[in-house]
C-alpha cells in the first residue's frame, strides 16, 4: 500500500506529460503530414530550408518545384516542406464539389422499372413546358 503511495506523484506526472507535451506534438504531426500528402500542382509553399516556390509537378514521395524570376525547376522531396502559403486554385474548387452535387448515374431505360420511367417523362414533360411558358 505505502508503495503505491510512492508511486501515485509519479504517475501523475507521466499522465500531465502526456497530455500537455505528447498528445499536441501528435497532433501537430499528423496535420503537418496531411498538409504534405494534399501538396498539388499550382501549390506555392515554403521548405524547411526557406526556399520559396510554385509546385510544377508532383511524384509519389517528390515533388518539382519552379523557383525565381529565372523560373529554375528542382526536385524535392515531401518531407521539406514546412509551410504551404499560397494553395492552387484546382484545390478551392475540387473542395467545393460535394457528393450531392455530384452527377447521378443514368441508368438505360430498358433496365429501369416502367414506374420509373414514366416518372422520369413526367418530369422531362413539366421541364418542357416550364421552359416553353415566358415568365411575366
Amino acid at each position: 500500500m505505502k508503495a503505491l503511495v510512492n508511486l501515485l506523484p509519479l504517475i501523475l506526472l507521466i499522465v500531465i506529460m502526456y497530455f500537455f507535451m505528447i498528445r499536441p506534438q501528435r497532433k501537430k504531426d499528423k496535420q503537418i503530414q496531411d498538409m504534405r500528402k494534399s501538396l498539388q500542382v499550382g501549390d506555392e509553399i515554403v521548405t524547411i530550408g526557406g526556399i520559396c516556390g510554385k509546385i510544377i509537378k508532383t511524384k509519389d514521395e517528390s515533388f518539382i518545384i519552379q523557383v525565381g524570376a529565372d523560373k529554375v525547376k528542382f526536385e524535392m522531396m515531401r518531407w521539406a516542406v514546412s509551410s504551404v502559403t499560397k494553395p492552387s486554385p484546382r484545390r478551392e474548387v475540387a473542395d467545393d464539389i460535394t457528393e450531392e452535387e455530384s452527377p447521378k448515374k443514368v441508368m438505360p431505360k430498358r433496365l429501369r422499372k416502367s414506374s420509373e420511367v414514366e416518372e422520369i417523362e413526367a418530369e422531362d414533360k413539366a421541364a418542357a413546358e416550364k421552359e416553353e411558358k415566358p415568365e411575366e
